[in-house]
């Protein structure tokens, strides 16, 4: 009964979804191509897949597309003659996908409004459907299962915030849930709490983060140096990244930007909104700052180095990782205000000290591995950003053993990649 009145809301919901897609075509925003959405895969990723069996997954946006780049290797090598379909729902988020070499076709993910779902379904026919972290939708699901093809949850989580929300409307995800053929959550307790929201518990499982099998190395200087010649940064200046930043947190960075340039004008800020779009936002609170800056954008169309004072915004994706890389100290974002904050195995894959606020809950089990090992520091509040940046400028040794620290983290708390395809060889052998 439960599919009966979801899909006559779904029906009323259509005209005036597809009504707001077109209107943001028209005002130039460039959604996914309406009819992906509905169901269409495109003639040239289906060209790409060539006849072979297919393994779906599905990754919402940036986020979720970095996190599977692990298990999107490990699938890739294990089963060689499949062909890796890759959807997300966000345009950045294909963006990232359309630049993974593993990745044999990528599309938009469809509506969840049953003739587009049937459309992709049979036109893809995939062997096995892998959903990254916590994507439910109900008729999705139960046309996969209907067609006899596994659903599993990979790297799934209940954040602290969304866990009231899901409880609150379980009654619209138990339906789904209870179809998953496996699900592999972060942490136990978020397998308990999806239990408690619908899901199965004989399908359930702590497998660990697969963010945590991320490639981790040393940045040697001479790739360093590199990165820093691409961007037009000096080698001798001292450089910051302010990596996802959330609205209020540049005016916080900034600040003690501004306070640390008295004493040291070797340094040299880059500023990574979370959402590029936000970049002339973020350009207006340097312009009323008086800082010097330069979008990413534009690098292209100036010869000129940058010089210590001055800030680089970055209005593109997929570009954190390189400006890490290129980084003495990290700040990493969403975490001085009250959003959840962002990945900190990000930097730490590269031995790249970091600073972190105290709103990490949706990173809870990374924030406490984080501080266990003693690879990045936490701040009680946004005042304490310009001390700490001028304790750690002031200490290379610090700021070494940070890193070094960070790196024996990520050696030795990897494993889900491997728990999770052990999931999937149930399926596919």
């Amino acid at each position: 009964m439960f599919f009966v009145f979801y899909n006559i809301f779904a029906s009323l919901l259509i005209l005036p979804v597809t009504l707001f897609h077109l209107y943001q075509k028209l005002k130039g925003s460039n959604p996914p191509t309406l009819s992906e959405r509905l169901g269409g895969i495109p003639a040239e990723q289906l060209k790409k897949i060539g006849g072979r069996p297919v393994i779906w997954v599905h990754a919402v946006s940036v986020g979720e597309t970095l996190a599977a780049r692990p298990l999107l290797a490990a699938l890739k090598e294990r089963y060689p003659g499949h062909a890796l379909l890759l959807s997300n729902s966000t345009l950045t988020g294909r963006e990232v996908s359309g630049r993974l070499p593993v990745v044999d076709a990528n599309i938009c993910f469809p509506f969840d409004f049953l003739p587009a779902v049937r459309r992709a379904l049979d036109t893809v026919r995939p062997q096995v459907i892998v959903i990254m972290e916590t994507e439910v939708w109900p008729n999705f699901t139960r046309e996969a299962d209907r067609r006899g093809i596994p659903v599993l949850l990979a790297n799934g989580r209940i954040s602290d915030r969304s866990f009231g929300r899901y409880l609150k409307f379980s009654w619209v995800f138990r339906p789904a849930l209870q179809l998953f053929s496996a699900l592999g959550m972060q942490t136990a307790l978020d397998a308990e709490r999806i239990v408690a929201i619908g899901a199965r518990q004989d399908r359930t499982q702590a497998l660990g983060n697969l963010k945590c099998d991320i490639a981790y190395r040393q940045v040697s200087e001479e790739e360093k140096a590199e990165l820093r010649g691409r961007y037009t940064i000096p080698a001798e200046l001292s450089v910051l990244t302010a990596g996802s930043t959330r609205p209020g947190e540049e005016e916080y960075v900034l600040e003690a930007y501004r306070e640390l340039l008295a004493e040291r004008p070797d340094l040299f800020l880059v500023v990574v909104p979370r959402h590029p779009e936000r970049a002339a936002e973020v350009a207006s609170i340097l312009e009323r700052k008086g800082l010097p800056y330069r979008r990413r954008t534009e690098l292209q169309k100036s010869a000129s180095s940058f010089a210590g004072g001055e800030v680089l915004l970055v209005d593109t994706v997929g570009e954190l990782m390189n400006l890490y890389a290129l980084s003495d100290l990290v700040f990493v974002g969403g975490s001085l205000v009250p959003t959840g904050g962002h990945n900190l195995l990000e930097p730490a894959s590269l031995g790249v000290p970091s600073l972190f606020g105290p709103h990490m809950n949706n990173f809870r089990e990374i924030t406490a591995l984080v501080l266990r090992y003693h690879a990045g520091i936490q701040l009680k509040k946004p005042e304490e950003l310009a001390p700490r940046f001028r304790d750690l400028l002031g200490d290379a040794d610090k700021r070494h053993q940070l890193g070094q620290n960070a790196l024996t983290m990520m050696r030795e708390n990897g494993g889900a990649t491997e728990k999770h395809m052990k999931i999937v060889e149930r399926y596919l052998g």
